[in-house]
């Protein structure tokens, strides 16, 4: 089993202490302390597909209002830890193949060594991997899982991504990403909505969304309960209107994730009082028309926190 890892975390990014002491008492000891928040950003064109060609000079980073000094730029394809959060209920009884095929177009699209888990709810919540796995690199064995999963019931939404979320902070990786596959219904949670979005707000995770209903035949669900997720999560909501569309929205995310860029800065405010930052993130490109995405801001560590 995967030991966790202790760390501190900021909401945009994580939180960085560097210390370097002596064994001899009468060396001088240095310490230093940087708070770097990293933010994991895609940038789309019109068309919604990832532009990864830019660099550190692109981009402008504002927080609160204030122009931040990026001191932290990447474009590398690293393993991400990746949580699929399946709706389980009566709603989906008949998209059994859906749910294996939008699984399994994203894994195969995803890094290799990425960590992957997922958490499936009707009213109850659940991890479907074996209990001796925190996560997997496999394949073989998330499309087991995936194909081991039978509906009823009714849907306990808030609480699955609120325990998807707590579950991908064990992961050692950098980067967390959580994708809810549901239509966005709630009749069965112990938490609130508001709860889950702020457990969405506070956490580093990337979220993205894919709803299960099809507007075109009258779908029931709740599309706004997706989109505001995604939204806080600095991700996408899909609402795609087959199940082509719906396997092509999960290798979408997939290519979305390789192509993000990791952006570092040491904020100019340096209070630790708990306060929520909010984040912009402005992209020049003369004679392009882009959008940049990622979480709207951060939580700042409080004054007792430590690493």
């Amino acid at each position: 089993m995967r030991k966790r890892v202790t760390r501190s975390v900021l909401a945009a990014g994580l939180l960085a202490s560097v210390s370097l002491a002596a064994q001899d008492p009468a060396t001088p000891v240095f310490k230093a302390r940087s708070d770097l928040v990293q933010l994991h950003v895609n940038v789309f064109d019109g068309d919604s597909d990832a532009v990864s060609s830019l660099t550190k000079d692109n981009f402008l980073v504002f927080e609160d209002g204030r122009n931040q000094e990026i001191t932290f730029f990447s474009t590398e394809d690293v393993p991400v830890a990746v949580g699929l959060v399946i709706d389980n209920s009566s709603s989906m009884i008949s998209k059994g193949k859906l749910v294996v095929a939008g699984g399994m177009a994203f894994a195969d699209s995803s890094h290799p060594e990425d960590e992957l888990f997922t958490v499936h709810f009707n009213e109850h919540v659940r991890h479907g991997l074996p209990s001796a796995y925190q996560f997997t690199s496999s394949r073989p064995m998330l499309r087991s899982v995936l194909a081991g999963l039978h509906a009823g019931g009714r849907t306990a939404l808030y609480d699955a991504v609120i325990e998807a979320l707590d579950h991908v902070r064990l992961s050692s990786q950098q980067k967390h990403v959580i994708i809810v596959l549901s239509d966005g219904e709630d009749n069965a949670s112990q938490h609130s909505r508001e709860e889950m979005y702020r457990r969405a707000a506070d956490s580093d995770a990337i979220i993205y969304a894919v709803a299960t209903n099809e507007p075109r035949f009258g779908g029931s669900g709740d599309p706004g309960t997706l989109r505001r997720l995604a939204e806080i999560g600095g991700g996408v909501a899909y609402f795609p209107r087959s199940a082509e569309a719906t396997v092509a929205a999960f290798k979408e995310i997939a290519d979305n994730i390789r192509r993000g860029y990791s952006i570092g800065y040491v904020p100019t405010n340096t209070a630790r009082d708990g306060g929520y930052r909010r984040i912009k993130i402005m992209v020049r490109a003369p004679g392009k028309k882009l959008t940049a995405r990622c979480r709207d801001g951060y939580r700042a560590p409080g004054a007792a926190s430590s690493q």
